[in-house]
């Protein structure tokens, strides 16, 4: 059971959203995390790992998703139709954590009044089963105002291996996104094939909408210098080789030893992946006589 806080009062008034498929090895941890939270919604697509059966013993709501192989995907889907207490959602992949300094900069957020439509909030990574303080950390669009947000479709229903959840790409904010800075611990507690497993289906999807413009056109969403970095990167040759020295030179991932050089290359593999599925994809059948 997640322990809570004396009182309501002393709750976070923010709805915390942890989209689930067999997540058994990683929902425990990450519930207890949110404690503090008011309101908490695992959104299940049929585990068969007793994911939904933890979840509910530890109190928090759980809502089964049935996707249709249509829009909204399950991020939208989720905006949409869950019975929202607080107009402010916390989207939380069940391997992620919620550290205490977070959970207080947002407390303090909602107190104060968020001037922002959304924050970007920095991912911790554990790779291997090591924290890592160096190296190239994740952002992303994770606490948003749901009256201000959305997840506009991305025409990807071609490609498979996404299935029912959106793409790596960020919520459309009406208003301006700020940016917090205590980070959310990114641990999987799965063996490390599940890393290589998500990440080859990742890749699919990069790969397929590289073919025909569509990640650029994903890129065109985001402002500012932020924009302009996206669309470059999406266009930029050897990208395998710039993610590599990114990652383990430039932010300085050389300092967690080879756990960092681990971290860079996986980093590297993973964007190697996608020029060799775009290759692939651009020659086509091979004519054997």
């Amino acid at each position: 059971m997640i322990q809570r806080a004396a009182g309501r009062s002393a709750l976070i008034p923010v709805s915390v959203i942890v989209m689930t498929r067999d997540e058994a090895a990683n929902i425990g941890a990450c519930l207890a995390s949110v404690s503090r939270f008011a309101e908490i919604f695992v959104v299940d697509s049929g585990s068969r790992d007793g994911t939904a059966a933890i979840a509910k013993s530890m109190g928090a709501r759980v809502i089964d998703f049935h996707w249709d192989g249509k829009y909204p995907k399950k991020k939208q889907w989720c905006l949409d139709a869950l019975p929202f207490s607080h107009d402010w959602v916390l989207y939380l992949d069940a391997d992620e954590r919620v550290t205490g300094a977070l959970a207080g900069e947002i407390a303090g957020l909602m107190a104060a009044g968020p001037e922002a439509s959304g924050y970007h909030i920095p991912g911790r990574p554990v790779f291997a089963g090591r924290p890592l303080r160096f190296g190239a950390w994740n952002s992303k669009i994770a606490l948003l105002d749901r009256r201000r947000a959305s997840f506009p479709p991305v025409p990807d229903l071609d490609v498979a291996s996404m299935w029912e959840v959106e793409g790596h790409y960020q919520p459309r904010l009406a208003g301006t996104a700020g940016r917090l800075r205590h980070p959310v611990i990114h641990h999987d507690a799965k063996p490390p094939y599940a890393w290589f497993e998500r990440h080859n289906r990742y890749s699919d999807w990069e790969a397929a909408l590289m073919m025909d413009g569509r990640l650029e056109s994903i890129a065109v969403r985001e402002k500012g210098a932020r924009r302009l970095l996206k669309r470059i990167f999406v266009r930029l040759p050897a990208r395998p080789l710039v993610v590599f020295l990114h990652s383990y030179v430039l932010r300085l991932g050389f300092l967690d030893g080879l756990d960092g050089l681990d971290h860079a290359i996986a980093r590297a593999f993973y964007y190697w992946q996608i020029a060799v599925k775009v290759r692939a994809r651009r020659r086509g059948p091979v004519p054997y006589p």
